[in-house]
């Protein structure tokens, strides 16, 4: 019995060293101190960053894919109309007014973000 305990507190203790040394010390800013002003100059820096990448990749990706789907489904509702005789305007509305928001997101978006 004693073998099993001595096992466990040897086993303890080693946890509790290899923690307390490969543990680094955790710090905020060296002048604050302060997590929130670590988070917040973070936030600032990247806040740049994400925007620019947000306005030259994702914006255009987006308006590409729905310019593609207006495109597919005006030609799918052109032949539909000269098979069937009627024209559906709800899906082609839908994809315009989509395609018009995204072109148009980038000028006010960061102004609703506060970015």
């Amino acid at each position: 019995m004693t073998v099993r305990w001595k096992r466990v507190f040897f086993i303890v203790v080693v946890t509790m060293a290899v923690i307390m040394i490969f543990s680094p010390p955790v710090l905020a800013a060296p002048d604050s101190g302060q997590v929130s002003s670590a988070i917040e100059s973070t936030w600032k820096t990247a806040a740049g960053q994400i925007k620019t990448v947000t306005n030259n990749v994702i914006f255009p990706v987006v308006d590409c894919v729905l310019a593609i789907l207006l495109f597919v489904k005006l030609a799918m509702c052109y032949f539909d109309y000269k098979k069937h005789g009627e024209f559906d305007f709800a899906p082609v509305a839908i994809l315009f007014f989509g395609l018009v928001f995204a072109i148009t997101a980038p000028s006010y978006i960061w102004n609703i973000l506060g970015i």
